[in-house]
């Protein structure tokens, strides 16, 4: 049976071998996810919709990361272009708006504007392309990657962006670079969001509600006069 080296920060591997954690084990487990997933876009067909669901499922793609590839798919059309690209792919990311890929551009001082003005227009419409180009197979095929290295069992927009990113050939990870975008600031910036996401809903999920608040501070208030009613009926 092939071995893979598996090269650990001294730290985490003094922690690793304290605790006893079978690495093997979990290698072999998060890799196998990670085949599986990847495996699932690359048959992923644009003109079926099966194809899509099912790799979107395989994959854990999020709701929002299924309707950036549909807008990709409508851009690279309008653009007449024969597949999408990881130009499509950003712009994709772009009109859908509400994502965190672009609240982190905007936290590293990229404004969404500027980026879709640095996309390469189209030459015209034409037919609804059926695949992806090698940049952008590439490009969703390192979002697992990048999904897996930061422990996340979900593909996101951020985890797309970080992808596009790391991509070296497409037009959407030149035109990233070409503003200012380094690939491990952007990691960083990502790690940092969901970070403060999680916080931020821990904080809100252990925080009492407040209707209970206020109905347990009107009870206290009104009891003594409730008891001195009833004693006073009682007297």
């Amino acid at each position: 049976m092939p071995k893979i080296n598996v090269y650990l920060p001294d730290e985490l591997a003094e922690q690793v071998k304290d605790v006893g954690v079978p690495v093997s084990a979990v290698c072999q487990r998060a890799l196998e996810q990670a085949v599986k997933r990847i495996a699932a876009v690359r048959a992923v067909r644009l003109d079926d919709p099966d194809s899509l669901e099912l790799a979107a499922r395989t994959s854990r793609v999020t709701d929002r990361v299924r309707a950036v590839l549909r807008l990709a798919t409508e851009r690279a059309r309008a653009a007449g272009a024969a597949e999408v690209g990881t130009g499509h792919l950003l712009g994709g990311v772009l009109d859908e708006g509400g994502n965190l890929a672009v609240r982190v551009l905007q936290v590293l001082e990229v404004e969404p504007g500027r980026v879709a003005a640095a996309l390469p227009a189209g030459t015209g419409g034409g037919a609804v392309p059926t695949s992806f180009g090698a940049d952008a197979a590439a490009a969703l095929e390192l979002s697992v990657v990048e999904a897996v290295t930061l422990g996340h069992n979900y593909v996101g927009c951020e985890h797309l962006l970080l992808g596009v990113l790391a991509e070296p050939d497409g037009a959407g990870g030149e035109v990233l670079r070409g503003l200012g975008v380094e690939p491990r600031a952007a990691r960083n910036a990502v790690a940092a969001a969901l970070a403060g996401y999680a916080h931020l809903h821990a904080n809100a999920a252990a925080a009492p509600d407040p209707t209970a608040v206020v109905t347990a501070v009107v009870q206290r208030e009104l009891r003594p006069l409730v008891e001195r009613l009833e004693r006073l009926e009682r007297g």
